[in-house]
């Protein structure tokens, strides 16, 4: 029996087991062994046939990266054309675009690296069609656009939604605040520090033991889901900022557009007049959340033009040196920065400092 058919076997068996407090190990130990097979489908196998193929592999370049993903002739080949003014191919049919088309857009001072995968089809996270290498190279993404026609069913949302979760991408989501430390000996100790209104001790114990788990530490910070538990034990899930991108608004009235707007996470636009651009532009940069940082000479005005771009992982004085040029950091001596990360301006920080979007920072070297 194939890895497919288990789970398609696993799902079944689930939607007839009723929920209660009798069956509630049972559902714990499917749910799983649900994600251990979901998992086997994550990791290619080493055969022929499943690697990356032609055009997937793309370098990364820019401070982030965008990956356009959506169903055939929704229009992003389009868009991607309209933005960064790289041609990929557009056509009036199906499956026009085969690889993944890169291209770069410069917006605020950041260079923003954009992805045109290929369209993917229902069942990719089952391995049909060249979804399972599109989602793949969803996972490496800082941003995903997922690009729909208003003219084809909202249900699409769904299924492309259903196909990315099914390869371990979180849209929209923050990893659970949940604690999981595996020890020695002990057996299962687990705490809350909210009620736990949607999973049981059985159902712990169930998952943990079907992962062959029995020593180990729980703590729940939040109200959590048995999903939420296995997606912490798993370890490999991706957490994804999301934008759903309402394209070919062109054809539809006024009175469906504000429908449109009531999707939470949703921008509405026409690639083919360039409608909305801007407002997709300003949702991307604040879902990317970039800090970009302002160099300034010692004795002379900062440099506005080209700013120093970090993510809002990295964003301290040490790596805004890094950025620059590694050898900076063997002479930084302190730094003098201006701006919203500071109390006092200009104030002198050291290395570990976090600075905030649009800061200035003057470096100072040892003598």
């Amino acid at each position: 029996m194939s890895v497919v058919e288990k789970i398609k076997e696993i799902e079944n068996e689930m939607a007839k087991t009723q929920k209660n407090k009798a069956t509630s190990y049972h559902i714990g130990q499917l749910k799983a062994k649900l994600a251990k097979l979901k998992r086997e489908l994550l990791i290619p196998s080493s055969g022929g046939g499943g690697g990356g193929g032609v055009g997937f592999d793309v370098a990364k370049t820019g401070v982030a990266r965008v990956g356009f993903v959506g169903f055939p002739s929704v229009g992003k080949s389009t868009l991607m054309s309209k933005l960064t003014g790289t041609h990929s191919e557009v056509g009036a049919y199906e499956f026009t675009t085969l690889t993944t088309v890169p291209g770069v857009i410069q917006y605020k001072g950041a260079k923003i690296q954009i992805l045109d995968l290929p369209g993917i089809i229902e069942g990719a996270k089952d391995g049909k069609g060249r979804g399972r290498q599109v989602i793949a190279v969803a996972r490496t993404c800082s941003l995903i656009f997922i690009v729909l026609d208003v003219m084809k069913p909202m249900s699409h949302k769904k299924i492309i939604e259903r196909e990315l979760e099914g390869f371990g991408i979180r849209l929209n989501k923050k990893p659970p605040a949940i604690i999981f430390k595996k020890k020695e000996k002990g057996g299962i100790n687990m705490t809350n520090t909210v009620p736990l209104t949607h999973i049981t001790p059985e159902e712990v114990k169930a998952v943990l033991s079907e992962y062959r788990i029995h020593n180990a530490d729980i703590s729940f910070k939040e109200d959590s889901t048995l999903d939420d538990l296995i997606d912490v034990v798993e370890g490999n899930r991706i957490y994804i900022p999301c934008i759903y991108v309402l394209n070919k608004i062109d054809q539809i009235s006024i009175e469906e557009l504000d429908l449109i707007y009531k999707i939470p996470n949703a921008v509405p636009i026409c690639a083919h007049h360039e409608w909305n651009f801007d407002e997709l532009l300003a949702t991307m940069w604040e879902k990317l959340d970039l800090v970009r940082v302002y160099t300034k000479p010692k004795g002379r005005m900062p440099d506005y033009d080209a700013p120093v771009v970090l993510t809002n992982e990295k964003n301290s004085v040490e790596d805004f040196c890094n950025q620059i040029h590694k050898a900076i950091l063997e002479q930084f001596k302190c730094a003098y920065v201006w701006g919203s990360s500071v109390k006092h301006n200009p104030q002198k920080v050291g290395k570990e400092h976090v600075l905030k979007d649009e800061d200035v920072v003057q470096i100072v070297k040892k003598i």
